[in-house]
């Protein structure tokens, strides 16, 4: 059958020629009475219902044409075709009165607790798959012994793809070099697990120790260990593709049965291939996994994202006298931080502090611009690429050098330069830092202080003009 290929029209052509060309076979009228129902359309559903009963007028007591009908009516809307909904309940009681503990009974009874393996339950046929293979090899002594089995039971029942799929699979991830597939499709759920687990120390890491790590890393992370899952998928694939030409040419090739339902595919009594099991939507194991697997990362994102909102607070300390020195605003004329959106602005100043006899013209030995707000989204880029307060050096004179400072006032990035004023000669230094709840800028009067104490003296500026919420 090549309906899980998504070929049900070939699918049909081949059934039904091998019909013409060798009379009546329950295991084809079966199959070709699937492919229809693949297509999921009425006047398919109706061609189904023809070949049914076509078949059952050849077969009457084929137990795999029974419980296909049955489910075929089961399916059916009771307003739409009435007489066929209710021909359901008949066909099970003579199911029931046929084979009462027949794995095809069983199946229809269940359906609405297990996938079906039919065709026109596509969603089902790589879960199906997957679950026969997973099976196979760990009931298995060795991996080649499992494909030895699947293949035995293949060439038993010629028409049953699902035999036919298993054999192809168990036969491709048994190859040398395919542990780790075959590992995969055992211990999927506890693979994605730890996929999550890793996922989630990552967030842990770049919240509490690494914040400027991108979150892109975790998610990185996280594509890189599903890739053996697309390998896995891809071979899969193939192996369902060929176990559809492998039918393909049973069918086309193959006589019927001299009973014509006495193999596996007709549903007869003869000894043969043993009936796979039903496959369950979702196993215990699986639930467990996938629940705990998400609720980790569910629980971790929820505390990564409010820790991406969260921003220290502070208030702004304006002095009117600074060390010693007179303090002028600056505020109607400087504003360093036009560029800051008001949603994210909470307060800012903008002061000169010069000799108390000094005016406000007289240059300034300390000049500070600090801003609060929320800055949640700050990055180091912000601050060393000159984001938050541009280091313009054009006209302000010689600048000697600029570096990367280590921390800000309370945290987060500071840059800085040495530079000779133009106007006067005198050596400056000048400091720019931002974190998520400030931002600021200070201008001081240097001598030949080195790296360090530019820093300590920016920082401590800084400091003096920012109280931390709380303290």
């Amino acid at each position: 059958m090549l309906v899980a290929a998504g070929r049900p029209g070939e699918a049909r052509a081949i059934g039904r020629d091998a019909l013409d060309a060798n009379g009546p076979d329950a295991g084809l009228f079966l199959a070709l009475a699937r492919a229809h129902m693949a297509e999921d359309d009425d006047d398919h559903d109706d061609a189904a219902e023809q070949v049914f009963r076509e078949g059952l007028d050849a077969f009457p007591e084929d137990v795999g044409l029974l419980a296909g009908y049955a489910e075929l009516c089961a399916g059916t809307d009771a307003l739409d075709r009435p007489g066929r909904h209710a021909r359901g309940p008949v066909l099970l009681a003579r199911l029931r009165e046929l084979a009462p503990y027949a794995p095809e009974l069983l199946r229809v009874e269940a359906a609405g607790s297990s996938v079906s393996t039919n065709a026109k339950s596509g969603v089902s046929v790589r879960r199906v798959q997957a679950f026969d293979a997973a099976r196979a090899f760990a009931e298995a002594p060795t991996p080649q012994a499992a494909a030895a089995q699947a293949a035995q039971w293949a060439a038993g029942a010629p028409r049953d793809l699902r035999l036919a799929v298993l054999a192809e699979t168990t036969g491709a991830l048994a190859a040398p070099g395919r542990n780790w597939s075959r590992l995969l499709l055992r211990r999927g759920p506890e693979y994605r697990f730890a996929v999550s687990v890793l996922v989630a120390v990552l967030m842990v890491v770049r919240i509490s120790a690494a914040p400027s790590m991108p979150y892109g890393v975790a998610t990185g992370a996280a594509l890189l260990l599903a890739l053996p899952f697309v390998g896995l998928r891809r071979q899969l694939r193939t192996a369902r593709e060929r176990a559809a030409d492998r039918m393909a040419t049973a069918v086309t090739e193959a006589a019927p049965d001299a009973e014509g339902a006495g193999g596996p595919a007709g549903g007869g009594d003869g000894f043969g291939p043993p009936e796979l099991h039903p496959v369950p939507r979702a196993t215990p194991r699986e639930y467990a996994f996938a629940g705990a697997g998400l609720a980790l990362l569910m629980a971790v994102g929820v505390t990564a994202y409010a820790s991406s909102l969260a921003y220290p607070r502070y208030d702004i300390v304006a002095h009117e006298t600074f060390r010693g020195m007179q303090g002028y605003d600056l505020r109607d004329d400087f504003n360093p931080f036009g560029a800051v959106p008001d949603s994210e602005l909470k307060d800012w100043t903008a002061r000169a502090y010069v000799a108390e006899d000094g005016t406000a013209d007289t240059a300034a030995d300390y000049l500070v611009a600090v801003a609060t707000g929320d800055f949640h989204e700050m990055r180091a880029s912000y601050v060393y690429d000159g984001g938050i307060a541009p280091m313009d050096t054009d006209g302000i004179g010689t600048v000697h050098d600029s570096w990367r400072a280590g921390d800000g006032p309370y945290g987060g990035w500071m840059r800085c330069l040495n530079y000779t004023e133009a106007t006067s000669g005198t050596p400056r230094a000048m400091c720019v830092w931002g974190d998520k709840g400030s931002m600021g800028a200070v201008l001081f009067t240097t001598g030949d202080k080195t790296h360090d104490a530019v820093e300590k003296t920016a920082r401590s500026v800084g400091a003096d003009f920012l109280r931390p919420v709380g303290d």
